[in-house]
């Protein structure tokens, strides 16, 4: 449980650091189709890591589900889509969106793990 609540802190910490960053340092210096990927990639991660969040609440209240799953999932799934959007962004390189998707899957997953905690708890 502590790893989740950690992990969610920081991302909450690190969206909206990047999200400021977006905001000030990049509005001037990117597109504004590569400031709306930039953006998206915020929005995304400041969802999940309200979502680490609950996924640590979850294993406190149901410690036999897969919160842990949904976690990491989570995690991962910040890293990867939120991290290859802004990185897309930054960099012009449109085959980092190719990743994207991967994040996304992750996502999902995540939310499905919390789900079925949610149920068998």
């Amino acid at each position: 449980m502590k790893i989740f609540l950690m992990l969610g802190a920081l991302a909450g910490f690190s969206g909206v650091a990047f999200g400021a960053f977006g905001a000030h340092a990049l509005k001037t210096k990117l597109s504004a189709e590569m400031l709306t990927i930039f953006n998206t990639g915020v929005q995304y991660h400041l969802v999940h890591a309200l979502a680490l969040l609950g996924a640590a609440w979850a294993m406190d209240k149901f410690p036999q589900g897969h919160a842990h799953i949904a976690g990491w999932s989570f995690a991962l799934g910040i890293l990867i889509f939120s991290g290859s959007l802004y990185a897309l962004a930054i960099s012009g390189i449109r085959v980092l969106g190719a990743i994207t998707p991967i994040g996304g899957l992750a996502f999902l997953i995540g939310w499905l793990a919390l789900f079925w905690t949610a149920f068998k708890g």
